[in-house]
């Protein structure tokens, strides 16, 4: 089975694309969602984050994410320290889905794929690409915020250009191209390599 990554930068879209995955029968992993479900149940993470940051990082009914967000905001020795805690956990329970799952090929979705080094243990790395001043208004829209709060989001993340050449295959969510056409090449594509991977010959 190919493990393949899908990755991009805050508003690039790339939760949308995975839906769309999802929606061929894709199997998909959300490093997002995960993060957040450790940090309420892996005792490692839950000691490690208080020992870091204080018991106000959990109250009664969990993480204390409104504490957590201020306290790592605009810290960037704050904000390396929880990523080092958190990043390692998800990495290795992506590895473990991943090595769950059955058919050709299963996704995982991450945003900082290349910065916490997950793209290692991965076949291939899809990329999700919007122009930056899309990729703010996208995330204004969403998430509510300011300008100022998104692009200080923007500038944690590894650049956009970079990212992308650092990706095997790209698809453009600009407003301007079709994004269903360019999932599903892709994941015939996928399908194609996948299916030579298994064969006796490719070896």
């Amino acid at each position: 089975m190919l493990k393949v990554g899908i990755t991009g930068g805050i508003g690039s879209g790339k939760s949308t694309v995975a839906r769309m995955f999802t929606l061929l029968g894709v199997p998909v992993y959300n490093a997002d969602d995960a993060a957040k479900s450790l940090m309420n149940t892996d005792p490692g993470i839950k000691a490690a984050l208080v020992a870091e940051f204080g018991p106000q990082t959990y109250t009664a009914a969990g993480l204390n994410r409104v504490f957590l967000a201020e306290t790592v905001f605009g810290n960037a020795a704050a904000l390396t320290m929880l990523n080092s805690i958190v990043h390692p956990a998800v990495v290795a329970h992506a590895v473990q889905w991943m090595a769950q799952q059955q058919g050709p090929y299963a996704l995982k979705e991450a945003a900082l794929m290349f910065e916490s080094g997950s793209q290692a243990d991965l076949d291939v790395v899809i990329g999700v690409y919007a122009p930056e001043s899309l990729r703010i208004a996208r995330a204004m829209n969403r998430d509510g915020a300011s300008r100022e709060t998104v692009v200080s989001r923007l500038s944690k993340q590894l650049d956009e250009s970079i990212k992308m050449k650092l990706c095997d295959l790209v698809i453009a969510n600009t407003d301007r191209e079709l994004v269903i056409p360019q999932v599903l090449y892709i994941h015939q594509l996928l399908l194609q390599k996948a299916d030579a991977a298994k064969s006796p010959a490719a070896g």
